[in-house]
Formats: structure tokens, C-alpha cells, sequence
């Protein structure tokens, strides 16, 4: 999903492609890059689940698939992975979404299995990134970067927001792509999707954090974060982060009056507004001096 740019574009911006393959760029001191691996190998998922003290894992984990922001001047990193978000998951430890009775059956894996979901099938997360600063080669602080803003890159609650009206201004994209961290079908009874995209303009970058449940006649759930950072916007480099929850039943999409035909509901961008805001927080990040 990578997007191609005329390379007289990119050197107007003051951007560059990364060397040696690399899917990103760099510009205005930020390396940006996207990484891709294939899902888990079959011991790498017994490492994941020893790790995370679980011995359920989504269908499909993309255990190297990532993306990574990098300022340089003050080494400051922030990035996205699958472990940290299932450990996410773990810790959250919602209870289990009822499914309907006659659905049960497609969890079993043997005809003669009986079907116990004790744990949250769903695999929904808090997470909304993590964080590292690079103090130098041998010493990194990192940091999971929670929906509280309890990190030590020192997110604050703020009332500034993101400004969509200029993301929605006409300009050049320099680099566009869309990881998947992880993905459940949840035994033909819906979907579990976690994706990271991310998006640069001569002007700032972009990036949207979606995690989209959809359990088949019973629920549904939205969990987006969203960063923002314009490149020269006064002498404190700032990220902005805004996280919204929404979710809502079938049930309460009928009583209104909305179709509940599954086909509506592939894609949560287009009907993301009928899907009731549970939590939300928007929060700032100043990029530290480098230590």
C-alpha cells in the first residue's frame, strides 16, 4: 500500500526515501519507516504466549510487522508492534463477549470439544502506542504509552485538538502505508482487526491506530488513536494524540432505526458515527532536548 512520489517532490519537501530497501523516509529530523514479517512461526507463538501467560493468541499475529517514528534530535522514538498490544489486551482482561448459544459450536476445534470461552476471544486493547528514548547505544527508557498518558515520555491531557480541516487540505503524499498487527475472524462469528497507517505531507504526519470488533448480530467496538505533528510549529516540537472508544450493541443499532445487515458493517469508517462514544482523551507530547 505504499504509495510512489516523484522524487523532485520529495527534495522540495525537504524528504528523503530510506536506503537499502526500506519502506519510509526522512524529513525535518523524523525517520519514518513501515516493517514488514510474515505471522508467527509456530514457536514463536509458543515464545508469545509463555511471555504473555496466555494460551490464546489471535489467528493471525504479525510478530515483526511494525511502524516506527524515530526524531533524531532528541531521540526520541515512538512505534507500534503486536506484543505490546496484546500485552495490552492481557492486562485489560475484559470478560467475554456473549455469543449467541447456536454460534458457540464454531470455536471448537474437535467435533467433540466443548466450547468454554473464559477469556476475552476478542482480543480488544487499550494500547495506543509505545514509546522509547534512546539515551545511547547500551541505555534505552521505554515506555508503553497507556491510554491515561501514564508513560514516561510525558503525555499531557490537553484541550488543543487535531486540526482535521488542514489534514483535509489538497497536498502531496509523500509516503503513505497501512500495517496489520494482528487479525481474528473469530470463528466466522466476526471480525478483530488491529491496524497502524500512517501518512506524511510536506506539511506534518499523520497517523491512525484502529482497533475494529465486529461480533456478528451482537456487537460492535471502535478503539482509535490518532497522532499528529506539524513539522516546524513553534520551538517545542509537539506531537497531539487523540484516543476515542465508541462501541454499541446490534440490539441498540435496530432500536434506532439503523440496518443491522452484517454487509453494512465491514468497514467501520463510513458508520464509525452511529457508534456511541464511550471514553474519550485528546493529550500532547513535547519532544524532550536530547539527553
Amino acid at each position: 500500500m505504499e504509495t510512489e512520489v516523484d522524487k523532485e517532490i520529495l527534495k522540495s519537501a525537504g524528504a528523503e526515501l530510506l536506503p537499502d530497501g526500506r519502506k519510509g523516509l526522512r524529513i525535518h529530523d523524523w525517520e519514518i519507516e513501515t516493517i514488514r514479517g510474515t505471522i508467527l512461526t509456530s514457536l514463536a507463538h509458543e515464545q508469545w504466549e509463555e511471555k504473555l501467560k496466555t494460551s490464546h493468541l489471535p489467528e493471525m499475529v504479525f510478530g515483526e510487522n511494525a511502524l516506527v517514528l524515530k526524531h533524531f534530535r532528541s531521540n526520541t522514538k515512538i512505534h507500534f508492534n503486536a506484543f505490546d498490544a496484546l500485552a495490552g489486551w492481557k492486562q485489560e482482561g475484559l470478560p467475554p463477549v456473549e455469543v449467541p448459544a447456536a454460534a458457540k459450536w464454531k470455536f471448537r476445534s474437535k467435533p467433540s470439544q466443548q466450547v468454554i470461552l473464559d477469556y476475552d476471544y476478542t482480543f480488544t486493547t487499550p494500547y495506543c502506542g509505545s514509546g522509547v528514548v534512546e539515551k545511547d547505544q547500551e541505555t534505552q527508557v521505554e515506555a508503553k504509552a497507556k491510554p491515561e498518558g501514564e508513560a514516561s515520555l510525558k503525555w499531557e491531557n490537553c484541550e488543543e485538538q487535531i486540526d482535521l480541516a488542514a489534514l483535509s487540505l489538497k497536498e502531496p503524499i509523500l509516503f503513505y502505508d497501512e500495517v496489520v498487527l494482528y487479525e481474528d475472524e473469530l470463528a466466522d462469528n466476526g471480525v478483530s482487526l488491529l491496524t497502524v497507517k500512517v501518512r506524511v505531507m510536506p506539511s506534518s504526519w499523520f497517523l491512525l491506530l484502529r482497533f475494529w470488533l465486529r461480533v456478528d448480530g451482537v456487537l460492535m467496538r471502535l478503539r482509535e488513536t490518532r497522532m499528529h505533528y506539524v513539522f516546524g510549529k513553534g520551538e517545542t516540537p509537539t506531537v497531539l494524540r487523540e484516543s476515542c472508544w465508541r462501541e454499541t450493541t446490534f440490539k441498540s443499532l435496530s432500536a434506532k432505526g439503523y440496518p443491522v445487515d452484517l454487509a453494512v458493517y465491514s468497514d467501520p469508517g463510513p458508520i464509525s458515527q452511529r457508534l456511541p462514544v464511550i471514553k474519550q482523551i485528546t493529550q500532547k507530547l513535547m519532544i524532550p532536548h536530547k539527553v
